[in-house]
């Protein structure tokens, strides 16, 4: 009786409650990361000469609540560099100028003249925009016609990842400036040059000298004015943008004199010095009792939603315990991979570097160094850590241990897989290889989405949130193993959805999760549309070398099919070697990647439908006549577009 009394007296007060919490959080040793916002965490913070404050905020100080995931920086301590990557591209800032809402950027290596020509300060990153202060130059690439035709003022620029030679042309005027030859596309991007540019200028020292751009972020000052600091709730973006004002009493919404959220730890002496005056010993008494009753609940709220409170810092035997996984040493794995020797890389990737390992009992492994070490990227190494000792499936790769979550550096080891990614073999290192033919295309989409479609079907179904072909290994035959999960997401029982914060990879990520901030399956299934839009086209999801419109590869296979120019989409050699049975087959699989496209997830198949999709299709692939019909027919519904792409009887073939 005096437990079910107690509860409902928590259940009435809820400042109580509160105060209870921060009495437990003040018993309790001090976590990396409090689970609640404390305001000294989000004060400014000092990165070389520049000092970094709101909107800004840096990930590797501070933690994620500190600020927007857009406005997020790193700051190199040994140098005092700060800087974003954008495009597995550094973007490094030089000075930020909070009065005018601007900021100075440049290239790490302004010798990689390509980063520039592939546009990142022309069409802006979102939050910023390129600024008109900035002057602009222009150049021309694509060039088909003879070198004699461009005048030699033209200065040849070494760009390596374009296939034809790239001119700087000088300063853009938009009456004045055409291309000296109709062959050449021209191209333009802005820079904080001298007053006269020519086509003699030291392009060079032009683009060491960066560019501006001008940035639009919450105002902050009524949170601000009252005493507080600005911050971001990724829990809960519905609530103006997940906005928060963290302040030296708690976090309120809007200002420190607005709707009380919570209360921080540093302030928590003071509320219950209050509340002990004002209280009666027989209140204190049941203020320890509760306190008992709420210590216990969130103890076990812990232990099932790892990811919301990871300042409770498992221990090494329960990391090897509750999740059944070994926990390596770290000098182990610097043996392994002769001190993370850069000649043992195998890729780099947007957490940590992955390196080729031998452990002691003979196994080759996969080891992956996470960069730094804070909350957001401990929560991460937790989160992989957890999804995937839970899961055994053929087609996923194994994960064999890790090291403490309090180790010098976070290492993941997994089973090594030797032939790269699919992205290597499509786009990447070994595209030149050509030994990825169709059949095996169709098998590796087949394959991953098999293990797609296990994730989806698990008691607490996964969302891998980062499905893409640089992710999808491959390994001695040829076979899938899907990997990284750092990103994955665990659903409540019977969810229909998750708010978060859309986190991701430019190119793959489902639009409906990022205006919606709505995390579903059918997240998973946009992204894999994307990489089935990959396997017959072996182009890159995202490529700024081409046209504006075709810069996202969904966006451009979206048109194409609608226009009846999926040959103009399918890779040309691939498309040659095809009989006409395969080409069919190609035209279906484009099918069911453009219903994967689609911008509302309530029209996108399941996972599991587009597994069945695929075999359907691999299966009329091995028979002909009444097989082949059937998976055609099994494609078409009201909403197909298999007469669009040519493979309806009454369409003629492809030529």
């Amino acid at each position: 009786m005096i437990g079910e009394r107690i509860t409902m007296w928590l259940t009435r007060r809820k400042l109580w409650i509160t105060a209870l919490f921060l009495l437990l959080s003040s018993l309790q040793p001090a976590a990396p990361e409090s689970a609640t916002p404390r305001f000294d965490d989000c004060a400014p913070q000092r990165c070389g000469r520049q000092v970094v404050s709101y909107p800004f905020w840096i990930i590797d100080h501070q933690p994620s609540y500190c600020g927007s995931p857009e406005f997020s920086l790193t700051c190199l301590n040994g140098t005092g560099d700060l800087f974003f990557t954008f495009f597995n591209i550094k973007v490094y800032v030089l000075q930020i100028f909070y009065s005018n809402s601007s900021v100075h950027f440049t290239l790490g290596d302004a010798n990689d003249s390509c980063a520039f020509l592939l546009r990142i300060n022309t069409s802006g990153v979102f939050p910023f925009s390129v600024s008109n202060s900035n002057k602009r130059i222009f150049f021309l690439y694509n060039c088909s016609g003879p070198e004699s035709a461009i005048p030699r003022s033209y200065q040849n620029m070494s760009c390596p990842r374009f296939d034809t030679w790239v001119l700087f042309g000088g300063e853009y005027d938009p009456v004045r400036t055409r291309s000296p030859d109709p062959n050449c596309t021209v191209g333009l991007l802005s820079v904080m040059g001298d007053s006269n540019i020519s086509a003699g200028s030291n392009y060079t020292a032009l683009l060491r000298a960066g560019w501006m751009a001008n940035y639009t972020a919450r105002d902050c000052s009524k949170c601000a004015a009252s005493g507080g600091r600005c911050g971001y709730d990724a829990n809960n973006t519905t609530r103006r943008q997940g906005s928060i004002c963290i302040c030296p009493n708690g976090v309120h919404l809007g200002s420190c004199s607005s709707e009380y959220i919570s209360a921080g730890k540093k302030n928590s002496h003071r509320i219950l010095l209050a509340a002990g005056t004002a209280g009666s010993a027989g209140l204190l008494a049941l203020t320890c009792a509760a306190v008992f009753l709420v210590r216990r609940f969130t103890k076990s709220q812990r232990n099932s939603t790892l990811s919301r409170n990871i300042s409770s810092s498992l221990k090494d035997s329960e990391i090897q315990d509750h999740f059944q996984t070994h926990v390596f040493s770290y000098d182990e794995l610097v043996e392994a991979t002769d001190c993370f020797d850069s000649s043992r890389e195998l890729g780099d990737g947007g957490f940590g570097i992955v390196y080729k390992g031998k452990l002691r009992d003979g196994r080759t492994v996969a080891v992956k160094r996470l960069y730094g070490k804070n909350y957001k990227k401990v929560e991460q190494f937790m989160n992989e850590v957890k999804i995937l000792s839970l899961l055994r499936h053929q087609f996923l790769v194994s994960l064999y241990g890790s090291t403490s979550h309090r180790s010098r550096e976070l290492v993941l080891v997994y089973e090594f897989v030797p032939n790269g990614t699919v992205a290597d073999h499509l786009h990447g290192r070994r595209a030149a290889e050509r030994v990825l033919t169709w059949p095996m295309r169709l098998r590796i989409a087949i394959e991953t989405a098999d293990a797609l479609a296990y994730l989806h079907a698990v008691d607490r179904p996964i969302i891998h949130r980062d499905v893409k072909t640089s992710n999808i290994l491959l390994d001695d035959g040829f076979r899938v193993k899907v990997a990284d999960f750092g990103l994955s997401r665990l659903f409540p029982a019977d969810a229909t959805h998750v708010s978060t914060a859309p986190q991701g990879t430019p190119g793959y990520v489902d639009p409906e999760y990022y205006q919606c901030f709505q995390l579903t399956g059918k997240s998973d299934v946009y992204s894999f549309g994307v990489v089935l839009v990959e396997l017959i086209s072996s182009k890159p999801a995202i490529d700024l070398r081409r046209e504006n419109s075709e810069v996202h590869l969904a966006h451009m296979a979206i048109a194409k099919i609608r226009n009846r120019e999926l040959v103009d989409l399918v890779d040309p050699e691939l498309w040659r070697a095809s009989d006409e049975t395969a080409k069919m087959r190609i035209a279906m699989v484009a099918e069911l990647a453009f219903r994967c496209l689609q911008s509302g997830g309530d029209r996108r198949p399941a996972v599991r439908e587009v597994l069945e999709g695929l075999v359907a299709i691999e299966n009329a692939a091995c028979d002909s006549g009444d097989k082949a019909e059937d998976a055609a027919n099994w494609l078409r519904d009201d909403a197909s577009l298999m007469h669009n792409v040519g493979m309806s009887k009454n369409q003629p073939e492809f030529d």
